[in-house]
């Protein structure tokens, strides 16, 4: 393109992809508008503008504009793939295998015959839907088939290992996992979940090797220190550093809601049934925090007791998905008892859902708490329960969350200044394909 000519149609699709890339959705949103209107039936505008609209949460009118564009290019691996993409991110499982497959036969009939890239990342892919539906077999094969059609394909070693080490196989999984580390040795998430799954079948001095291991060649990792504290049960951090809920969720923000659905995820709902006990019917008059608000699950339960409502997390890729929804007047990025602390008496209702199972001590979080609501006001919020029988006040557990002892969080509420806490005994998830026990707990400031 000579100086002053007009980008070309292909260069502004390529300018619309980098906004959509970089979060910047409402440019994207009138770039994307603009190619429509010149060329309709363009496939990758199509495309691109369908994966904006998932990201925006308008995940059917994505899709939509996606199954058009494989339509219209049926031989597009890629396509196929990222439409599988979504797929899995919604639930769509069934469909989402029958789109890998698609995007697998795409590639096998380009120049390669299916032995490249595309075709890995799209075995890949089948193989994590399949582990997800419990096809062992099925996603062993086609973790193994990815491998194969691309040696250097780290996740596919990872997922492999996993699978390798769900079914017991542990030495196996553990070479796999070798060839990830040391195709992707900063790949933080698919490394630690590796090391979970040994923590789960009860191979804890395993886990705690290559955590330590790890830890060496990456000594200021802070999910590595934080798990391998959860895994050894001592030496435990008084709660997570900020470093690791940061770190954390922000690899998780784009799955972070299709995960906590596969996984029975009900603390939102949980927390807004207790306001609507304690509050009653709502009448949209209350100035409403949701502490640690993540993707903003809760903020469509509780818009409708807000006259404002405001949400903060310590994740900016959390919060990109909080504010996707719009139902939130700010949100900040801030620690939790640091941004109650700069906001005295500045609420009638402050809910957190599964984030102070992030911290040990509870004293600070309570007294910040009673600080920024106004007399009457309330607090909501869940917790994993310890076992009654269970001496600790709290306890960091191998995936990482503490879990805390009812007489306990009693104490800190009435130390800080509540009434006497309501709790009820509640299942907040699934881990490992088991209920986690929980605490809802309703508390009312004083006066």
């Amino acid at each position: 393109m000579q100086t002053g000519d007009a980008p070309s149609f292909f260069e502004r699709l390529q300018q619309a992809v980098e906004l959509l890339r970089t979060e910047q959705l409402e440019a994207a949103e009138t770039a994307f508008a603009a190619l429509r209107a010149e060329q309709p039936e363009q496939p990758d505008t199509l495309h691109f503008q369908g994966i904006l609209r998932h990201v925006q949460g308008l995940s059917n009118e994505g899709l939509a504009l996606m199954r058009r564009a494989v339509e219209l290019r049926p031989d597009r691996p890629g396509l196929w793939n990222n439409l599988g993409n979504v797929l899995l991110e919604t639930q769509r499982l069934d469909e989402a295998v029958e789109a890998y497959q698609s995007a697998v036969s795409a590639a096998s009939r380009s120049n390669d015959g299916g032995t490249g890239i595309e075709a890995a990342e799209a075995l890949n892919n089948l193989g994590v839907v399949y582990r997800r539906q419990l096809r062992f077999d099925l996603a062993e094969t086609h973790l193994q088939r990815a491998t194969e059609a691309d040696p250097q394909h780290g996740n596919a070693w990872y997922n492999l290992s996993e699978v390798l080490i769900e079914q017991g196989r542990v030495s196996e999984g553990l070479i796999a996992n070798s060839r990830a580390i040391v195709l992707m040795p900063r790949d933080t998430m698919g490394r630690d979940q590796v090391i979970r799954a040994l923590t789960l079948l009860g191979e804890r001095d395993k886990a705690a090797e290559l955590y330590r291991e790890w830890l060496a060649e990456d000594p200021d990792n802070p999910v590595v220190q934080h798990q391998l504290a959860a895994c050894l049960g001592h030496g435990a951090p008084a709660r997570a550093s900020d470093s690791y809920v940061a770190t954390v969720f922000d690899n998780f923000a784009q799955s972070f809601d299709a995960k906590l659905e596969k996984l029975h995820y009900r603390a939102p709902q949980l927390v807004a049934d207790a306001v609507a006990v304690a509050l009653g019917a709502p009448q949209a008059s209350l100035d409403i925090a949701d502490l640690g608000c993540g993707t903003g699950l809760c903020g469509p339960l509780l818009r409708p007791w807000a006259r404002r409502l405001v949400g903060c997390d310590l994740s900016v890729g959390m919060l990109r998905k909080a504010h996707a929804r719009h139902v939130y007047d700010k949100l900040h990025k801030a620690e939790l008892v640091y941004y109650l602390d700069t906001q005295p008496g500045d609420f009638d209702l402050l809910v957190s859902a599964d984030t102070l199972c992030y911290f040990g001590g509870l004293d600070g979080a309570a007294v910040a708490a009673h600080k920024a609501l106004r007399p009457g006001g309330w607090l909501v919020f869940t917790v994993e329960a310890l076992p009654d029988d269970e001496a600790a006040e709290h306890l960091l557990q191998p995936h990482g969350r503490y879990a805390h002892a009812r007489p306990y969080l009693q104490r800190c509420l009435t130390s800080a200044g509540f009434a006497p806490p309501k709790f009820t005994a509640e299942s907040l998830r699934q881990e490992a394909g088991k209920p986690v026990a929980g605490w809802v707990v309703v508390a009312q400031r004083a006066g």
